[in-house]
């Protein structure tokens, strides 16, 4: 098995399929993209060639676009800071508890096989202003005028919002993969430091983090490359609203191409998409050395 699995013939058997299927939804859709994004088309009829009048005009008249990449940035942050540090903390905490663990694994898991479209209802219920949501009714034992709050229409602080939901609904997967990863520290390492003084979290934060550090980047990797092309959770809870407010560059796109029925224009939005992910994703890799050890 082993001889088998190390031949390029096998290895390459194994990738293929992958990358057919990665080529023909991926590959194959930027590059459309690419091409209708220098037209001027409403999707039926003849298409205007425009050269890089759509670029100009996104990159140099589009106030919109410009603040869906901020929205987009901050909605990013979020995720990343709650996915992946949040993951970590919870996966330290079960890891350091012995009865019930399963049960809190599962419990924390659950959201991750929703699907967006009823994590999205299941808080637009809990925020509700009209009838009064639980969250509402809660805080209202505090400060009753809290009982009227606003979130989801809320300019201010929705697109924290949106990104709070999307970052409950993963938050377990990661927590997961974190876990997997730090029982998976050798016993002695830990023995060691705690024999040399070190209290528990200097052993997991001197030890048992750095250790599993590629782990953390590639996570940060994947949350981040997830928000940049986020769409579901601000079209399904705000739509990109009120106003602006939560719209990020995905739904921007959509908007642009199918309810605008501006396709040549929401074409270009989505090179830029590509773009700026791509971008974000190299300056990460070359700021964390791409997750290779030192």
């Amino acid at each position: 098995m082993q001889k088998a699995f190390g031949k390029k013939s096998v290895i390459l058997l194994f990738i293929f399929p992958a990358f057919l299927i990665y080529t023909a939804f991926v590959i194959v859709s930027i590059i459309w993209a690419g091409y209708y994004s220098f037209f001027d088309w409403g999707g039926v009829g003849e298409k205007v060639f425009v050269g890089l009048k759509n670029y100009i005009e996104l990159v140099t008249q589009d106030e919109v676009f410009r603040a869906t990449i901020g929205h987009t940035l901050v909605y990013t942050v979020i995720n990343v800071a709650i996915q992946v540090f949040g993951g970590l903390l919870f996966a330290i905490l079960l890891s350091r508890i012995k009865k019930g663990r399963v049960a809190l694994q599962t419990l924390y898991y659950i959201p991750v096989v929703i699907s967006s479209v009823a994590i999205c209802q299941i808080f637009t219920k809990l925020l509700s202003v009209t009838p009064t949501g639980i969250v509402n009714q809660v805080l209202s034992f505090i400060d009753p005028s809290l009982k009227m709050m606003e979130w989801i229409s809320n300019p201010q602080i929705s697109l924290y919002v949106t990104a709070f939901v999307e970052a409950y609904k993963y938050l377990g997967l990661y927590m997961v993969i974190f876990y997997a990863a730090l029982i998976g520290v050798p016993d002695e390492l830990g023995e060691a430091a705690l024999i040399d003084g070190a209290s528990t979290w200097q052993e997991y934060l001197y030890v048992r983090i750095p250790y599993i550090k590629p782990v953390i980047i590639a996570n940060c990797l994947l949350v981040l490359n997830g928000s940049l092309r986020s769409f579901e959770f601000s079209y399904l809870l705000t739509h990109g609203g009120p106003g602006n407010a939560s719209e990020l560059m995905t739904t921007y796109m959509y908007k642009q191409a199918f309810s605008s029925m501006k396709y040549g224009y929401g074409s270009s939005v989505a090179i830029m998409i590509v773009i700026i992910c791509m971008v974000v994703g190299m300056l990460f890799r070359k700021f964390t050395g791409g997750g290779d050890d030192e």
